[in-house]
């Protein structure tokens, strides 16, 4: 007999296993031409409650990366979101670290834990993000946005550094 929580892991591996075709059909082509635009027309506080719009970040590369302080693969993720953000920044693009925290007071000593180099924000209690970029299935989830602002692929957990790069080499 098979465990209820052995049941769930099956049930979430052959969902997520389902989803990996059209995920990874819109990455080897970087952008599927019939994905939406993003709307960035609200605004979020970061860490240090200052409030950002995301509509400053059109006419950049965005990835807008979705993680929480419990989680360990955002943990392991962020130090290559680092790096990417490092290298790439001069170039136009923009990693946005959006927290889906309950407890916010958490967030901004975990970022400076994790030498956080791009902007931090503060999702919880905006509804509008899951509404622009979701719906989310697990963390961390990754949605990269052209400069035009279309959604040009969505990743549920870890992206890995030498897939996003051929899609920045792309893009950029």
């Amino acid at each position: 007999m098979i465990s209820p929580s052995r049941t769930a892991l099956l049930v979430f591996t052959a969902l997520l296993t389902s989803l990996a075709p059209s995920v990874h059909a819109a990455a080897n082509d970087v952008c599927d031409a019939g994905r939406k635009k993003a709307s960035l027309n609200f605004t979020v506080k970061d860490v240090d409650g200052k409030e950002v719009r995301l509509s400053q970040y059109k006419g950049k590369v965005v990835l807008v990366n979705f993680w929480a302080t419990w989680c360990k693969p955002c943990r392991v993720e962020i130090p290559t979101l680092n790096a990417l953000y490092r290298d790439y920044k001069d170039q136009g693009f923009v990693v946005l670290g959006v927290s889906v925290d309950s407890e916010v007071p958490a967030v901004k000593p975990f970022a400076r834990v994790m030498k956080m180099n791009y902007p931090v924000l503060i999702g919880a209690g905006h509804d509008e993000l899951g509404d622009a970029f979701g719906p989310f299935m697990g963390f961390p989830t990754s949605v990269l946005v052209k400069r035009d602002g279309a959604v040009c692929v969505r990743t549920v957990g870890m992206v890995s550094r030498a897939k996003l790069e051929q899609q920045l080499d792309a893009l950029l």
